[in-house]
């Protein structure tokens, strides 16, 4: 059976002052993260604040160790950009 994970973060983006300026770092780090995970993420919240984002990613896999693993690593690769601070995440397995 299909394991899907699930990541939400909420982030606080500091050197934002406009919604383009947000939108560059966000699209940043959703892009970097699909490249290099292979997950399908989007921005999903907070989408008028431009010091404030939500992302979320997922991802679908046969073994929920490996939907596990590949849900810490995008996390771990988020809580790595110094551009955006985590300030809320939740992780979910279906």
């Amino acid at each position: 059976m299909a394991v899907i994970g699930v990541g939400r973060w909420v982030f606080h983006l500091p050197g934002c002052r406009s919604l383009k300026m947000k939108r560059s770092v966000i699209r940043s780090l959703r892009e970097r993260a699909i490249l290099k995970f292979r997950v399908s993420a989007a921005e999903t919240g907070l989408r008028d604040r431009a010091s404030m984002a939500e992302i979320t990613a997922c991802v679908i896999s046969a073994d929920r160790r490996h939907a596990e693993s590949v849900i810490g690593r995008v996390d771990l690769f988020l809580r790595s950009d110094p551009r955006a601070h985590i300030v809320e995440s939740e992780t979910e397995f279906l």
